[in-house]
């Protein structure tokens, strides 16, 4: 149910133009109203169950029926009256650039008036410019009525499931000639990756560091237990190592040194390796990765395909993809 804000009503500047508005939406409602009745009594039985259950209503409406041109042109002439004043008016407050204008931007007021069956209908276009006009000065607000609501969602899931199928198409097509190997293939790789490689470096170096930072440290004396306890595994799963202990006198004590030296080397080697990894030192690191992994024209065979790169790229578009096809409209379903 549309609610009118009367304060706005009130302060707004149009307030002779908004309250023909209002006069001119209701003679439209009663025209439409006219001309689909009239549409209906056009049908033989319909006038014959009229002359059965109201012949009085028949008799008095069968002339207007006849003369219904005649009594449609006095709606037609109400509506060229007040579609001459608004454009007189707009050439009065120098609306637009031209004073020929008028008319082809508002020609939904025109071709409704051609007293044509079919052109009659198009009428509803001026109802729908008027409550559009309301709407816009805030007169009234059609947002908050429930058959816009149901408009809008569907329309929008129309358009939602469209975009969705557009894209999805678009994106499959891309995924094809890169697989091809089409020129857009070198084009990411040498116009967007390449020249945005100290960019990737220094975003894969923080995220790798954060990582490490989250993982690794709070971590640190359990994953060295850990690594530890797993060398020494090995070291005793180990032949050559195990016969050491047959050694005379000396044997055994190898062995133990032996197997925590190895075990307190590789715990400290990976140690210092994640440490690293947790540090701004391994930029460097990372940066030599990315410019292996994303080389430049000159560095590189221009027949050789990067396989790799391709995959990566192809797996993003896959992504993209699968959130392109979540359907929002869904969720507002109740």
């Amino acid at each position: 149910m549309l609610k009118i804000n009367r304060e706005n009503l009130k302060s707004s500047h149009q307030l002779i133009w908004l309250i023909i508005d209002f006069l001119m939406l209701g003679l439209i409602i009663i025209n439409l109203a006219f001309i689909i009745w009239d549409s209906v009594y056009n049908f033989v039985a319909i006038q014959n169950v009229m002359k059965e259950q109201f012949p009085a209503l028949q008799a008095a409406y069968h002339p207007i029926h006849e003369n219904f041109i005649f009594y449609d042109a006095m709606f037609v002439a109400v509506f060229l009256a007040e579609f001459f004043m608004r454009w007189g008016y707009a050439i009065k407050a120098k609306v637009y650039d031209r004073w020929y204008f008028y008319p082809f931007i508002h020609w939904y007021d025109l071709v409704g008036c051609i007293p044509v069956g079919s052109l009659r209908f198009l009428r509803i276009l001026r109802v729908i410019s008027i409550v559009y006009r309301l709407h816009q000065y805030k007169i009234i607000d059609v947002t908050d009525t429930g058959i816009y609501r149901f408009i809008n969602f569907y329309y929008e899931a129309f358009m939602e499931e469209l975009s969705d199928r557009i894209v999805a198409k678009v994106l499959s097509g891309v995924q094809h000639e890169i697989t091809l190997g089409s020129p857009l293939f070198e084009k990411i790789q040498n116009d967007i990756l390449y020249p945005r490689r100290e960019m990737l470096s220094g975003w894969i170096s923080q995220r790798v560091a954060q990582a490490a930072k989250e993982g690794y440290v709070p971590n640190r004396g359990a994953l060295r237990t850990y690594l530890e306890d797993r060398v020494d595994h090995a070291l005793k799963q180990n032949v050559e190592l195990s016969r050491l202990k047959y050694l005379p006198v000396v044997g055994s004590t190898i062995q133990e040194t032996l197997e925590d030296a190895v075990g307190d080397i590789v715990a400290n080697v990976i140690q210092q390796i994640l440490e690293d990894l947790a540090s701004s030192a391994n930029h460097a690191f990372i940066e030599d990765i990315v410019n292996a992994f994303i080389s430049g024209p000159d560095e590189r065979n221009h027949e050789a395909r990067n396989e790799a790169l391709i995959a990566l790229i192809i797996e993003i578009i896959d992504a993209i993809k699968g959130q392109v096809r979540v359907k929002r409209w869904r969720e507002q379903l109740p």
